[in-house]
């Protein structure tokens, strides 16, 4: 059975902290393809700075075409609003029945993963593979007092590079016309400049 590591974001844009994370599970992990589950714009929540679905799609297709273990996946789009990671993974095993899904978070979602809705139902059938994130001091305080609660032979820590690039940073910085061309693949870069994405 091909294990899948679903990878749920925005993509707003995608960048190399996304790759870098991407590739590491794919090449250290038993992970056999990671798919980039681009979520849909919520139109209740509809944020200004949110690019169209189609876009943010198309910027992770230009980001990992070179890589063949890497997968745009746009599933989300055709599912109810709001999309619960629950239902789209229902719906994944039952339209691929052959694939084993499993979810690729940060630590600081597995902070609050205890929130989601049918977490234990998601626990029981699919493995959480974990990478770390920059903490702030009182996260790391917290993270102390429920450390014990997040050992459970589903969840899987990964010892991932540590990523302090986020696509919010990115969006600020090309608002404030910041040369951010190192944070994205060339590719995107491109695309995000020719179409003057995030630009105030």
């Amino acid at each position: 059975m091909k294990k899948i590591g679903l990878y749920f974001g925005t993509f707003n844009p995608i960048h190399v902290g996304h790759l870098i994370i991407s590739n590491y599970m794919v090449g250290y992990t038993n992970l056999d393809e990671i798919w980039f589950v681009v979520s849909p714009l919520n139109p209740l929540k509809k944020k200004e700075s949110l690019l169209e679905d189609y876009h943010r799609l198309n910027l992770v297709r230009i980001a990992i075409e070179q890589n063949p273990k890497l997968k745009a996946c746009d599933e989300e789009f055709n599912l109810p609003i709001p999309s619960y990671t629950i239902n789209t993974l229902t719906y994944l095993k039952e339209k691929y029945l052959d694939y084993e899904f499993n979810l690729i978070m940060g630590e600081d979602n597995l902070r609050s993963f205890k929130k989601w809705k049918n977490h234990e139902q998601i626990l029981k059938s699919h493995h959480l593979y974990v990478y770390p994130r920059v903490l702030t001091a009182q996260e790391e305080i917290d993270n102390d007092l429920e450390r014990n609660t997040f050992n459970h032979p589903k969840i899987i820590k990964c010892d991932a590079p540590i990523m302090k690039i986020s696509s919010s940073f990115i969006r600020k910085a090309i608002s404030e016309n910041k040369d951010v061309r190192y944070l994205l693949t060339p590719e995107v870069f491109k695309y995000v400049d020719e179409m003057n994405f995030y630009k105030l």
